[in-house]
C-alpha cells in the first residue's frame, strides 16, 4: 500500500471500518511512513476536537409546551378508540411505555456519542510523539544528568520533572524539550531503551481524587498513562505495552527513591 491508496481509506481505517485484511495493510504502511502517521493523527484528533466541543440546542419554550399540546391531544384521540382492547390493556401505560423507551434510547445515543476526553488527550500525545521523531524536535537541549533538567524547564511549565537516575534500569536519557500537549504547558523527557525512543510527558491535572493507570495503542504506538496525587504521566513508544509499564513502574520507583514521589 502507498500514500495515495492510504488516503483514500485514511477516514473509513480512522472509523474503524475497514475489513481486518485491509486494516493490517494500512498499520503495516503506517509503520514505515512518518507522514501518514501524521495525517492519521490529524483526522483522530479533529474528529475528538469536534466530539468535544459539538454543541446541543434545546427546543425553545413555546416550541416544547406546543409539542407537549399536541402530543396529549393526539393520544387522546387515538387511546379514546382503544376500548375494544381486552381488560388489562391501559393506554396511558403504552404512552408512559414508549415515552420512556424513547427517553432511555435518547440517553444510551448521547452516551454513545458523548466525547470522552480521554480520547482527545491520547490523539495529541501521539502528534506529539510522532511530530518528535520528525526532523530534529526530539529534543530542545541534550542532557547527560537528569538534575540539569530542572533548571532548564524552571519558570516554563506547569510543574518541574523529577530528578531521577534511570542508567541502571537499562533507560538512556536522551534529553528534554518543552510541549503543549491537551492544554497544558508540559515538560517531555525522551530516553532510549533497547534502540527505541520513550517520551514521557507529564503535566499537573485538576482533578487528583483517583490515582489511575491505563494503556492505549494507537497507529502502531502503545501508551501508558498514569496519574497519582495531582500529576499526569503520558508515556509512549514503540516498545511493547509491558515493556512499557515496565518503564513506568521503574519511573515512579526512582522519582520515590529521590525523595520526589510522583
Amino acid at each position: 500500500m502507498n500514500c495515495e491508496e492510504l488516503h483514500h481509506l485514511r477516514d473509513l481505517y480512522v472509523d474503524e471500518e475497514l475489513a481486518a485484511p485491509v486494516t493490517a495493510m494500512v498499520e503495516a504502511h503506517l509503520k514505515s511512513c512518518a507522514d501518514c502517521q501524521l495525517r492519521i493523527v490529524r483526522v483522530r484528533a479533529l474528529k475528538a476536537s469536534i466530539r468535544q466541543t459539538a454543541l446541543r440546542y434545546g427546543a425553545p419554550p413555546l416550541l416544547a409546551a406546543r409539542l407537549r399540546r399536541d402530543t396529549k391531544t393526539s393520544l387522546g384521540s387515538r387511546f379514546g378508540s382503544l376500548h375494544h382492547l381486552r381488560t388489562g390493556w391501559n393506554p396511558v401505560a403504552i404512552a408512559a411505555s414508549l415515552l420512556l423507551a424513547i427517553a432511555t434510547s435518547v440517553g444510551v445515543t448521547d452516551s454513545y456519542v458523548a466525547p470522552h476526553h480521554e480520547d482527545h488527550v491520547v490523539a495529541e500525545v501521539v502528534a506529539s510523539h510522532v511530530r518528535s521523531l520528525m526532523g530534529d524536535h526530539l529534543t530542545d537541549v541534550s542532557f547527560s544528568q537528569q538534575p540539569a533538567l530542572r533548571s532548564f524547564f524552571a519558570g516554563k511549565v506547569e510543574v518541574l520533572p523529577p530528578a531521577v537516575d534511570m542508567v541502571s534500569a537499562g533507560y538512556t536519557l536522551v534529553g528534554a524539550r518543552l510541549d503543549y500537549v491537551a492544554s497544558h504547558r508540559c515538560a517531555a523527557l525522551v530516553f532510549r531503551h533497547d534502540k527505541q525512543v520513550i517520551n514521557l510527558e507529564m503535566w499537573s491535572r485538576d482533578d487528583g481524587d483517583r490515582d489511575v493507570t491505563e494503556s492505549y495503542t494507537r497507529d502502531g504506538y502503545n501508551l501508558v498513562h498514569l496519574t497519582e496525587g495531582n500529576m499526569d504521566y503520558w508515556a509512549i513508544s514503540n516498545l511493547s505495552t509491558p515493556e512499557l509499564g515496565d518503564f513506568m513502574r521503574d519511573f515512579a520507583a526512582a522519582a520515590e527513591s529521590s525523595n520526589e514521589k510522583i
